[in-house]
C-alpha cells in the first residue's frame, strides 16, 4: 500500500562528515522523513556522497548545491520520493550556486511539492557579512512571490525549510533583551519574517504546531549550558504555502534528549502531511 502521508525533515548539520561521525546520518536515516533537507553541508558532492554511502540515503536520489567556498554553507535535498526537477539556478544573483539556495519538484502523497532547502547567512552587524545577509533575504523575497505565483498556476504546493539564521519574536530565542541589536534578531530582518508569515501565502509551521512559546527551540550553543537550561533560539523553520499548511498534521523538534547526544548545534524539524484536509 502507498504511503499516505509526507514527512519532511529540515536539519542545519553543521558539516555532514562531523554529523555523520556523531550519528547524525543513522539518526536521519532512522527518522522517518521522505524528504530530508540539510544546511551547512559543508562538503564537496563527491564528499556529500562518499559520507552517505552505504546508508539507505545512497538509493535516494541527492540533490546538492556546495558552497563557492570550501568548508562553507553547503545545502542539499535527499528524498526517497520521484523527483521531478532540481533547480540550484533561479535568476536571483544572491541566490544562485550559492551553496544556500536549492529546490527540488517531489511528487508525493499530497501532490507536487516544490522544496526548497535555505541556508540564510548568519550575518554580522557593521560588516559585510551583514550586507550579504540584506541581499539574500531580498532576493529570497522575490523568489518567494515568483514560487507562489507559479504554485497557484500549477495547484501545487511550496514548502520552504531550513536555517533563517533570525528569531522571529520574542519567544524564538531566550535571551532576547540581549540580542536586540544583534544579527538574527534585528528589527529589520525580523520585518522580512512579519511580511511573509503576515500574508495569507505563508505560514510558519513551527510557530502553528508549537504554542504560543517561548520556543520550541532549534539552536543551542556547543558552549556554555544553553542547551541544559534551555537558553537556545528558534531559527529553523518549516514554512509552507497555505494550501500545503492546511495539510499539515504534526510539526515537531526533535531535540537530543542529552548534550551527549548531540550530533549538531541545531535540532532537525519534523513536519507530517497528509492529502486529507482538517476541514
Amino acid at each position: 500500500m502507498a504511503k499516505k502521508q509526507l514527512v519532511v525533515a529540515t536539519a542545519n548539520v553543521n558539516g555532514i562528515r562531523a554529523a555523520s561521525r556523531r550519528g547524525g546520518v543513522d539518526w536521519l536515516a532512522e527518522c522517518g522523513a521522505d524528504v530530508i533537507c540539510l544546511q551547512e553541508v559543508r562538503a564537496t558532492d563527491a564528499q556529500l556522497r562518499e559520507t552517505l554511502d552505504g546508508t539507505t540515503f545512497e538509493k535516494w536520489h541527492i540533490a546538492h548545491d556546495p558552497a563557492p567556498q570550501l568548508g562553507r554553507a553547503g545545502v542539499a535535498v535527499l528524498s526517497r520520493l520521484p523527483v521531478v526537477a532540481a533547480r540550484n539556478a533561479v535568476r536571483q544573483p544572491a541566490l544562485d550556486a550559492s551553496g544556500r539556495w536549492l529546490e527540488v519538484d517531489i511528487e508525493s502523497a499530497v501532490g507536487l511539492v516544490t522544496v526548497v532547502s535555505t541556508y540564510v547567512h548568519a550575518g554580522e552587524v557593521g560588516t559585510a557579512r551583514q550586507e550579504d545577509k540584506w541581499q539574500f533575504l531580498e532576493a529570497m523575497d522575490k523568489r518567494l512571490a515568483r514560487l507562489r505565483a507559479k504554485a497557484k498556476a500549477d495547484d501545487s504546493h511550496v514548502l520552504v525549510t531550513g536555517d533563517f539564521n533570525i528569531a522571529h519574536r520574542e519567544v524564538d530565542l531566550k535571551n532576547w533583551r540581549a540580542n536586540r541589536e544583534n544579527s538574527g534578531f534585528l528589527p529589520q530582518e525580523r520585518e522580512y519574517l512579519d511580511r511573509w508569515f503576515a500574508s495569507p501565502h505563508w505560514v510558519d509551521l513551527g510557530r502553528a504546531h508549537g504554542g504560543d512559546g517561548p520556543g520550541p527551540y532549534t539552536w543551542w550553543s556547543w558552549r556554555g549550558r544553553g542547551f541544559d537550561t534551555d537558553g537556545g533560539w528558534r531559527i529553523d523553520y518549516l514554512m509552507a504555502s497555505a494550501g500545503l499548511a492546511a495539510l499539515a498534521e504534526s510539526v515537531t523538534v526533535a531535540k537530543a534528549a542529552t548534550y551527549a547526544e548531540r550530533w549538531s548545534d541545531h535540532a532537525p524539524v519534523i513536519g507530517t502531511f497528509s492529502p486529507r484536509s482538517r476541514g
